[in-house]
């Protein structure tokens, strides 16, 4: 579960990427989950985005997605979405640590 602190930071960070992820009129099937569980992977932070022509809202994609690749939604603004999930064996995304003792 990520802060507010970590969150913003990471909203940050997704400003200067680029969309890699788009769901389009065939909706979320296992081909576009594979395509964000390897961007994750590779690296930790995307950015994807809802065409007019989908099934699904962007709240609704962001959702199925980080549920079945087990990634945090860290915003949804318009059609865009940004997810992030930490890389265990080569982390590249340093997250501010949370306030809590």
């Amino acid at each position: 579960m990520l802060t507010s602190k970590q969150r913003a930071y990471l909203r940050s960070l997704a400003v200067d990427i680029d969309t890699i992820v788009m769901v389009g009129k065939s909706g979320l099937g296992p081909e576009l989950t594979k395509q964000a569980d390897d961007a994750l992977t590779a690296r930790e932070l995307i950015k994807g985005k809802v065409l007019e022509t989908a099934p699904v809202s962007s709240r609704e994609a962001a959702d199925q997605i980080a549920e079945e690749v087990k990634a945090d939604v860290v915003q949804v603004i318009g059609s865009k979405f940004v997810l992030y999930r930490r890389n265990e064996k080569e982390p590249k995304i340093i997250l501010p640590k949370s306030g809590k003792k």
